[in-house]
């Protein structure tokens, strides 16, 4: 199988690529490792600049960049709009505030001298991404770390290969230097000999538990650092006092952007009892009025999936959970249309058998549970195998926060949809992963963090009253 894109609207091979070939693996590592020797004594404030031009470039290409992602993965063009304007803002934000946040800090100790932790570049890592959202997710990777000094590697996923391509053109007409942010066409087995390479020294990678799995059992063996984004099953709590206008107006929303394809889309809504009838009906009432049609549309509210396999799979999750018992309250309907659409879905009665109730269904579906009381809802929502995002809903603020700190989620959000900006961190927990991106946090995800103790003098006794070993 090659890289392909296929238009998910018109079914449509649009380009098609090779495989890159060990030797340009070979070459790339080369070029790679030989960069990040030059880095490591470039001033941070070339690179600040660097990637300031990069912001600049990808909004002067946005009209282009966000053609390319629709017509790779099948998003509506005004997300693949708002994704290149992200992209920009986190580069901007790491251009900004990466010189302050890798300074060097300095600790207070009883050692004799001064203590310093230097925040250093480690060398080339690599990064697998996956389709849905062919930018963002290179570039939370990409951005803290060409400001550390870490050369990158780009594995990304075989149905995208022109927006990765492009993004990579861009970040080198920026200014970048050659080996920056490498696009790779590779299979698995070339990740696995990247990854065995001394020359890599981490391993970032967003995509399902399968692949997570195979890559940190890979980053394992040879002992690499690594980071694992990963699947979710966001839970959306609605508490009995919580402003049912504004419950229903994001609800649909955050289920359905993106056509549902996103890891922290709220994929369960977990619904007090005294506003369940009403949330499931303006629920229902906006999933029926979506408009499928062609992505570049602005008038298209619902975009098609992005691959027929993704179409199929989902389908067969569906019809399993109905013959589980789940209850359909709308969907199951085909669209008369040629791409990859599926009309979303909404179901209710799923229980602990169901396998609706544990598996992840990365699509237009929203499952909705009634609950009677808050530890009801917090149990439901923690008895999942994924802890990724998650949103609360409260009448009260200050009681939604409390709320939001028993959901066992690398982040919640109150009153509110979901938002992924770069000085907050972003990441999970359980099957989720582990690590986190953007932040301060991501900033230091592959970094070294080097201890220098500098003696003032030639006194190099103890003051605890011993030389210390360790």
């Amino acid at each position: 199988m090659t890289y392909q894109t296929i238009n998910p609207y018109s079914n449509e091979l649009v380009h098609e690529y090779p495989f890159d070939t060990d030797q340009i693996l070979s070459e790339t590592l080369a070029i790679g490792h030989d960069l990040y020797q030059r880095m490591k004594n470039q001033p941070i404030a070339e690179r600040s600049k660097i990637l300031h031009n990069i912001a600049a470039k990808m909004r002067e290409h946005a009209d282009e960049l966000a053609r390319i992602c629709t017509i790779d993965m099948g998003k509506l063009i005004g997300e693949s709009a708002g994704e290149v304007e992200l992209c920009a803002m986190i580069a901007d934000w790491f251009a900004d505030h990466s010189p302050e946040l890798l300074a060097p800090e300095t600790i207070d100790t009883i050692a004799t001298g001064q203590a310093q932790v230097l925040h250093q570049s480690v060398g080339v890592v690599v990064m697998v991404e996956p389709w849905n959202f062919p930018y963002y997710q290179i570039m939370r990777v990409f951005a803290p770390n060409f400001m550390v000094g870490n050369p990158m590697i780009l594995k990304d996923a075989a149905n995208i290969p022109t927006s990765a391509k492009r993004f990579c053109e861009i970040v080198e007409e920026a200014g970048a230097p050659k080996g920056a942010l490498t696009n790779l066409f590779l299979n698995y087995d070339q990740v696995t000999e990247a990854i065995a390479d001394p020359r890599v020294q981490g391993v970032a990678l967003t995509g399902s538990e399968l692949g997570g799995a195979a890559v940190a059992k890979a980053a394992g063996k040879y002992l690499k650092k690594n980071s694992m984004e990963l699947g979710g099953m966001d839970p959306f709590i609605v508490l009995g006092d919580a402003d049912m206008d504004d419950v229903t107006n994001i609800a649909w929303r955050v289920r359905l952007y993106n056509c549902g394809q996103v890891c922290t889309s709220s994929k369960r809504f977990i619904v007090m009892d005294n506003v369940y009838d009403e949330f499931v009906a303006k629920l229902k009432e906006h999933f029926e009025q979506v408009v499928p049609g062609d992505p570049m549309d602005p008038k298209t509210t619902l975009a098609p999936m992005n691959t027929a396999r993704a179409k199929q799979k989902l389908q067969s999750q569906l019809d399993a959970a109905l013959a589980a018992g789940a209850r359909l309250v709308t969907g199951n309907e085909p669209i008369d249309l040629p791409g990859q659409f599926f009309r979303p879905a909404i179901i209710t009665d799923v229980t602990p058998e169901n396998p609706a109730y544990k598996e992840e269904m990365f699509g237009p579906i929203g499952v909705v549970y009634k609950v009677r009381s808050e530890d009801e809802a917090v149990a439901l929502a923690n008895d999942n195998p994924y802890g990724l995002g998650g949103i609360v809903f409260s009448g009260d603020p200050d009681h939604g926060a409390d709320v939001a700190a028993r959901i066992e989620t690398g982040m919640v959000f109150v009153n509110n949809f979901m938002a992924s900006l770069p000085e907050l961190p972003f990441g999970g927990v359980k099957l989720s992963g582990y690590g986190r991106e953007m932040s301060r946090i991501g900033q230091m995800a592959f970094v070294n963090d080097k201890l220098v103790v500098k003696a003032q003098h030639s006194d190099l006794s103890n003051p605890a009253g011993g030389l210390v070993v360790a």
